[in-house]
């Protein structure tokens, strides 16, 4: 077998793994799910594992890449709006984190409950944060710009924005619906969470 052959079945492998791991994360949660089960599920040797990742923290540290990697993706694709005094731009975020969730929920419920076992990786996720809050700064400069008062500095107008978003996301897309309760469509999530942040931001709604 060539290098070349060598690296792409390692890549291929790898990335097996990595999908196993999620299937498995949704099936049994983070904190349930053993080595064992992912390479089961990667149809892979069990010691196959250890050639690519030191443990479950280090795979899921790979997955975050790819969440990092793929946020970026979205910011560069055409129709991208960053004037945060337009709901337009607000509405176009919104939506992004909404899909972004929805398609990598069980991912996102993994990272949670790993950050809350291992300090180490808790301060990784919570430095993945930062750095996604870093990339909108300037979005907020803009409602400034136009006259308008943030509740708060940017950094904290940007982080309850977050937990807004991330919280009611996390409320419909994995928690069971609660009783009594209608469950938003996509849409109908999008719009309110886009009319909330956009009046908590301005001031205004639209």
């Amino acid at each position: 077998m060539t290098a070349t052959s060598r690296k792409e079945k390692a890549a291929e492998t790898e990335t097996a793994l990595k999908e196993a791991a999620k299937r498995v994360f949704a099936r049994k949660g983070y904190l349930n799910t053993k080595i064992t089960d992912i390479t089961t599920e990667a149809g892979r040797a069990a010691g196959s594992f250890y050639n690519h990742f030191a443990g479950k923290e280090e795979l899921l540290e790979a997955l975050l890449d790819d969440l990092a990697a793929s946020g970026d993706e979205q910011a560069a694709e055409e129709g991208h709006l960053s004037d945060f005094s337009d709901p337009a731009a607000v509405r176009w975020h919104v939506r992004q984190y909404w899909d972004f969730y929805r398609a990598n929920a069980a991912t996102m419920q993994a990272l949670r409950q790993a950050s809350m076992v291992n300090e180490a990786f808790a301060r990784t996720f919570g430095g993945f944060g930062v750095a996604q809050a870093a990339d909108i700064t300037g979005h907020l400069d803009q409602v400034t710009a136009a006259g308008h008062r943030l509740p708060a500095t940017t950094q904290l107008s940007i982080a309850m924005m977050y937990q807004l978003i991330d919280g009611f996301a996390q409320m419909w897309l994995l928690a069971p619906e609660p009783e009594g309760w209608t469950a938003p469509t996509d849409d109908e999530a999008v719009e309110a969470l886009t009319r909330f942040v956009y009046r908590g931001f301005t001031g205004r709604d639209y």
